[in-house]
């Protein structure tokens, strides 16, 4: 598909996915911005379309992902930015709960632990715990995806077992 013809398929989804997006946020404003990082996604990963496949199907899954993406986003940061007179304040979770003294402990207990496991599988978790994403961790590790995927499985059955006192009854 040339570029000519890529930006005319895509732009003759603009009104669809507008709609899709409505839906996926039920705000209008949200909804735009969906819209137009979907479309600079779509432009800047064109080359990562492969040809005869469904591309209607290719854009709507890169606006899915996105909405999702960017909702996870949205629930791990938990802060919003409040204006007043032009400057902007973070302000977290009203409901801030301290941590109390045994869950220091636990914590301890907990990263103890996982420095026990094995390295085979104490690496993989450990880096997945730092944001690495499977298939980042796959490549640096030179593993294949699915040895990755299945340490850091196990070893969350691994901790859930020998953390089983810690958790909440």
């Amino acid at each position: 598909m040339t570029q000519v013809q890529f930006n005319n398929a895509l732009m003759g989804l603009s009104d669809k996915l507008h709609y899709y997006a409505l839906s996926l946020t039920a705000d209008s404003e949200k909804a735009n911005d969906l819209l137009q990082e979907t479309f600079l996604k779509a432009l800047t990963y064109r080359d990562k379309f492969a040809q005869n496949t469904n591309f209607k199907a290719w854009i709507y899954t890169i606006m899915k992902n996105t909405f999702i993406n960017d909702y996870r986003r949205g629930i791990k940061t938990k802060n919003t930015f409040e204006g007043s007179t032009g400057d902007y304040h973070i302000t977290s979770t009203r409901d801030k709960v301290y941590p109390s003294p045994d869950s220091f402990y636990s914590t301890r207990e907990i990263n103890n632990t996982i420095q026990d496991l094995e390295d085979d599988y104490r690496i993989p978790f450990t880096m997945f715990l730092e944001g690495y994403k499977y298939k980042e961790i796959a490549d640096e590790l030179n593993l294949p995806l699915g040895t990755v995927k299945s340490r850091i499985f196990f070893t969350r059955k691994k901790l859930e077992k020998s953390l089983s006192e810690y958790a909440p009854n």
